[in-house]
């Protein structure tokens, strides 16, 4: 049998918050025990309920502040209190950024047994408005006789009934209350699960992910709302690959993004991986070819390579750029994206990187310059490989900083690489996302 839930002790409660951790929640000891408190900020003293209690920590939200840190702010959304797409609209922005640097280089201190040579300036970009890739649900409320279109609540796996996201695009942000009367007047409203958003430079894309098929009235009530509101409507009824534009036709209904200073186009579709942050996005392509320093004889390898946001602007720099990526679809668009841009000196190969496998060619070649950009979980696998090439400079690009050091630490200790710099990049303002970039080189 199953055994009870332990019942949270009741009422409120005070604490001295005396750091931050890595996802934004304010640490404080209760007790002796470690105290998560979101909401809350270094310095303050706040009164919180709890959440949750586990055996070596426990966690809270802070209801109301006692005393206020100095880098408080007030939320510029209205439903920051309710709404958990962000966590840290409390605090200001450039205290933001200051935090995610100092956890990027804790981690590299604690968990590789690193510090950067040198630490690179933060990138930063817009902080409101600028989210262009993102998942909404959607939650058909019967009783109110509506539907919530938006993020999860805080806490909960319920959509937050909020009408307006100033994080998101806006041309999507300032319509999730008009998004949500759409799918109400639609006969497949409780149908309708989750829109993907995808906000190319020239216009957004909409995909909604629907379990059962739409009739040529609901079909009708898409399309006029893409055309009021200048979208291009996908439907996704089952896995990735059964996306398609709502209607058929000559015009070129995905969206894109140019790269500026590589004179670079990329096409993306509402189900693929892109940066969220098209400023921030840019500005780092940018700092990653300028540290990677690529001459023009150079080969140059380009592991988890996506789309070829770094691949396509290398391949301006280098002899030639092997792009290895382990989905298809993204390695046959990376390859298309080449061709549309005049570039000719890629090669797009599929690969599991997180279990190398020695008989792929690629992997018996040497390289001058590599440049990396994994998951959350690291490229820890690639390390021995990666090492073995002996590269003359690395630049890896990490949206964990915690994997990041991981693999930078064995490559400084164990492969004779030292770290020559590091730093974040605010790509999710609001948010404890911390998106970092090292550079390494061979001593």
């Amino acid at each position: 049998m199953k055994p009870k839930k332990k019942k949270l002790p009741r009422g409120e409660f005070v604490a001295h918050v005396e750091s931050l951790t890595l996802e934004g929640h304010g640490v404080a000891h209760v007790a002796g025990k470690a105290t998560f408190i979101s909401r809350a900020l270094p310095g303050e003293d706040v009164r919180f309920v709890y959440r949750d209690q586990r055996r070596h920590f426990d966690m809270g939200d802070a209801i109301a502040v006692e005393t206020a840190s100095s880098e408080r702010i007030e939320p510029g959304c209205p439903h920051f209190d309710v709404c958990g797409g962000c966590a840290m609209q409390h605090l200001a922005p450039e205290a933001q950024v200051e935090h995610k640097q100092r956890a990027l280089l804790e981690q590299l201190s604690r968990i590789g047994r690193v510090e950067p040579e040198v630490v690179l300036d933060p990138l930063t970009g817009p902080v409101w408005g600028y989210r262009r890739m993102a998942r909404l649900g959607v939650r058909h409320l019967r009783r109110q006789g509506r539907v919530a279109v938006g993020f999860r609540e805080r806490g909960t796996s319920n959509i937050a009934d909020i009408d307006a996201c100033p994080v998101l695009d806006p041309r999507v942000g300032e319509h999730l209350a008009d998004l949500g009367a759409l799918i109400h007047g639609m006969e497949a409203r409780r149908d309708i699960p989750q829109i993907e958003v995808a906000c190319g430079d020239d216009h957004c894309a909409l995909a909604f992910r629907h379990l059962a098929p739409l009739s040529t009235a609901d079909r009708a009530r898409l399309d006029a709302f893409a055309n009021q509101h200048g979208l291009a409507i996908f439907l996704q009824p089952g896995g990735p690959e059964t996306l398609m534009p709502l209607l058929d036709g000559d015009r070129d209904v995905y969206p894109s993004y140019r790269i500026e200073p590589f004179d670079v186009r990329i096409r993306f579709s509402p189900v693929d991986f892109a940066q969220v942050n098209g400023v921030v996005n840019q500005r780092m392509v940018v700092q990653a070819l300028e540290w990677l320093a690529v001459e023009p004889d150079e080969p140059v390898l380009d592991l988890f390579a996506g789309l070829g946001n770094f691949t396509l602007p290398l391949a301006r720099q280098a002899r030639s750029v092997t792009a290895v990526e382990a989905d298809q679809a993204m390695v046959d668009r990376a390859e298309r994206a080449a061709t549309a841009n005049g570039i000719a000196n890629t090669r797009h190969m599929v690969g599991n990187l997180f279990e190398p496998d020695s008989a792929y060619p690629w992997m018996r070649e040497r390289y001058d310059r590599v440049l990396l950009d994994p998951p959350r979980a690291g490229a820890q696998a690639m390390m021995p490989v990666i090492a073995r090439m002996q590269p003359k400079r690395i630049v890896y690009v990490s949206c964990h900083p915690g994997s990041l050091a991981r693999d930078v630490g064995q490559l400084v200790h164990e492969h004779g690489y030292r770290l020559v710099a590091a730093g974040v990049m605010d790509m999710f303002p609001q948010t404890a996302h911390v998106e970092s970039m090292a550079v390494l080189e061979y001593r």
